[in-house]
């Protein structure tokens, strides 16, 4: 195959061969910051403020959070390095061929809202900074917006992971000069931050309210990509160390996520608002604004070209036999409609909270179950050719009966022990025993991953045979 940085992905869901894995580390990098340095970032730091946190311990959460939840997240990207397979895919190890499909078709339909909620953020800066210019902020203008950030990001998703590495690697760095001038203007001027700004929470509510964002917007941002990692890293040669593939995606991960959500703090420690236009114009305007734009423009389509691929991979990873392309473009369609439920939300910060807390949900136990099976039962050696044998014929069978009954038990439990916005998924535990803290985050994960475990013994494992005729 050629090496053209800009040759069209015909891959699918199969095992990237060796000749197609020609990813570098630093690529793996820049993937992963231009995915991040996005205004959904604003918004997370943003948020600690709006509820009621101090400035200070909000900018604790960010980085303590994300220290734990980047690491998770690089561990899933070591596990498509060295298997050249997607994520989805790489789950029926622990589920079985076909109850794969569950997490499969709950991952679609999860980065159907990421594309709505992170195309949000470009229409409403976009309409600040154009105010600035005597652009009216009407109907018509934010549907062409949509329309237009929408079609490019579909474009360059259908083109897939080549189009995808190519664009992150030359817009990233000049985004990062953008940010810096960012930084310094908003940290410099007098009177755009309010650095002294302590929390207003009774004693109790404070420790809910503190763990509840560490479970949202700390170790949850990290937990929330980990169902993309292996898609991108699966293009890396075998010949590059794990440890490197680690430790770039991390880096990639940690650096854009904190610096933009304390960004977004310190911002919102004066305009008390996750209104990304207003924040925008508190700090920038002039020539400025147009840099800003620019920013804004970049990573909402650095974030959704990643959905848009992912998106189609994981719908194919569930069974469904149209092509890439036709899903690509379904899940653009689709995308496009949950834009304009944010757009018109009554309050995007309650649901852009619900919508995290919802997520993490079930996404923490399938994060055990899987890490318990890769890394502990398995030893991270993978039977590839098993994963795309028929449930029937499979070494790792239809149903694994351990790993849905583990996950459906880690699910329960992050629940129990769950807070947030969303009464129906405020757990008795968390309300009445530990004051509203969240701890649904380690509870899923672990409960999950420990249950898996001990029933492992009724967990279906390759046998001698199938594996050396899968290595054949």
């Amino acid at each position: 195959m050629t090496d053209s940085e800009l040759r069209a992905d015909i891959h699918s869901i199969e095992p990237i061969p060796d000749a197609d894995r020609d990813s570098s580390g630093p690529q793996q990098m820049w993937i992963w910051a231009g995915a991040n340095i996005a205004p959904v970032n604003w918004a997370l730091g943003a948020l600690g403020i709006i509820l009621k946190l101090g400035l200070m311990e909000t900018i604790a959460v960010i980085v303590l959070g994300n220290i734990v939840g980047c690491a998770i997240f690089a561990t899933f990207t070591v596990m498509g390095h060295k298997t050249g397979v997607n994520q989805m895919v790489l789950s029926r190890s622990a589920f079985g061929v076909r109850g794969a499909y569950l997490p499969s078709i709950l991952m679609f339909l999860m980065t159907l809202g990421w594309i709505g909620v992170n195309t949000y953020f470009p229409v409403k800066v976009s309409m600040g900074i154009l105010g600035q210019f005597g652009v009216p902020d009407t109907w018509l203008v934010e549907m062409i917006v949509i329309t237009l950030v929408m079609a490019v990001q579909v474009m360059i998703g259908v083109y897939g992971f080549y189009a995808i590495r190519t664009f992150e690697k030359y817009t990233v760095p000049p985004t990062i000069a953008i940010m810096v001038l960012m930084s310094v203007l908003a940290w410099t001027r007098p009177g755009v931050v309010n650095w002294n700004l302590t929390t207003s929470l009774p004693p109790g509510a404070h420790l809910a309210m503190l763990t509840m964002l560490m479970t949202s917007i700390g170790v949850g941002w990290g937990i929330s990509w980990v169902t993309w990692a292996s898609d991108y890293s699966r293009f890396v040669p075998r010949s590059t160390p794990s440890k490197a593939v680690f430790w770039y995606s991390y880096v990639g991960m940690f650096v854009p996520t904190v610096w933009l959500g304390i960004l977004g703090a310190t911002i919102a420690s004066t305009t008390l608002d996750t209104d990304p236009a207003k924040m925008v114009s508190a700090v920038f305007g002039g020539p400025v604004s147009i840099l800003v734009l620019l920013m804004v423009l970049h990573g909402p389509i650095a974030t959704n070209i990643l959905n848009v691929y992912s998106a189609a991979l994981a719908a194919l990873s569930a069974g469904l036999k149209l092509s890439r392309f036709w899903l690509t473009v379904i899940v653009g369609v689709a995308g496009y409609l949950v834009t304009l439920y944010f757009i018109f939300a009554p309050s995007f910060a309650k649901a852009f909270d619900h919508w995290m807390i919802s997520l993490l949900l079930w996404m923490s136990p399938w994060a055990g179950v899987v890490l318990a099976d890769f890394y502990i039962k398995r030893k991270g050696k993978i039977e590839v050719a098993e994963l795309y044998r028929s449930p029937e014929s499979s070494a790792y069978g239809d149903i694994n009966w351990a790993g849905m009954i583990a996950f459906f038990a880690g699910l329960v439990a992050g629940w129990l022990v769950q807070d947030g916005l969303v009464s129906a998924l405020q757990g008795p535990i968390s309300i009445y025993l530990l004051g509203g803290a969240d701890l649904s985050w380690l509870f899923g994960i672990g409960v999950a991953g420990l249950v898996y475990l001990g029933l492992g013994k009724f967990a279906t494992s390759p046998t001698p045979a199938v594996a050396s005729r899968a290595g054949s």
